[in-house]
């Protein structure tokens, strides 16, 4: 058998790698495909859900807070914060509410957003939405 590396057997290698790949590619897109139905609840999406989405982005909260990994750093992971706070959106309410408007002496903290009920109601139904996603066991532990 000889020891050269010719242009056919280039060629070969090539078109070969590619077929496999291309292949590999769309079996892994034909798998996804079958299993993102059973991981998406996007029928639970409320009025209230939609509302509380758009009360964070008004309010810039993944400017300081993550929700399921993506945003800042400076805040609590927000992806399980229904359960850390037990299940209850009240919780949550009651949370935001309590936030002092000058902000805690002494560190930079939450500040006061002066939310109605209805926009407190609904960041708290958002927030809970969010945690019922199903996220592959992320974050990792309740604390975020």
């Amino acid at each position: 058998m000889s020891e050269v590396f010719t242009k056919s057997m280039a060629r070969n290698i090539y078109f070969g790698g590619s077929v496999f790949f291309i292949l590999l590619f769309l079996a892994l897109t034909f798998d996804t495909s079958g299993k993102t139905p059973q991981r998406d609840n996007h029928e639970a999406i409320s009025a209230q859900v939609a509302l509380g989405k758009r009360v964070w982005e008004d309010n810039n909260c993944i400017g300081c807070h993550t929700l399921l990994g993506e945003g800042a750093y400076f805040a609590p992971e927000l992806g399980n914060v229904y359960k850390r706070f037990g299940n209850s959106t009240e919780a949550i309410v009651g949370f935001i509410r309590s936030r002092p408007a000058e902000g805690v002496p002494g560190r930079r903290s939450m500040p006061q957003f002066n939310l109605s009920d209805e926009e407190l109601n609904a960041v708290a139904e958002f927030l809970k939405y969010s945690s019922e996603i199903n996220t592959a066991n992320w974050p990792p532990n309740i604390q975020g």
